[in-house]
């Protein structure tokens, strides 16, 4: 999740998080499984972009379990786009 200032940098980051996997949930809102090493790639990767000083970046870490828990109300995404099954036909 995100809330970054400038369009160029923004454009980047929504780029890189679709490149690792990641599916698109809302407009800076990204959900999706990585790998350890995938996430400390693409943290770094993000931070060599945003402006510390106006941009934020969240990486909140959810196990399966959790991500079944969560309650979608409304217009929410489908929970079956993000599972591991479903991101092996993306690649």
């Amino acid at each position: 999740m995100y809330d970054i200032k400038k369009d160029k940098p923004r454009t980047k980051i929504a780029k890189l998080c679709k490149q690792s996997g990641l599916y698109r949930v809302q407009y800076s809102v990204f959900l999706g499984t990585l790998e350890n090493n995938d996430k400390d790639t693409l943290k770094l990767m993000i931070e060599e972009l945003i402006n510390k000083e106006t941009d934020s970046v969240y990486i909140f870490p959810m196990n399966k379990t959790e991500l079944q828990q969560t309650v979608l109300l409304g217009q929410a995404f489908d929970k079956d786009l993000v599972t591991d099954k479903v991101k092996e036909l993306f690649f």
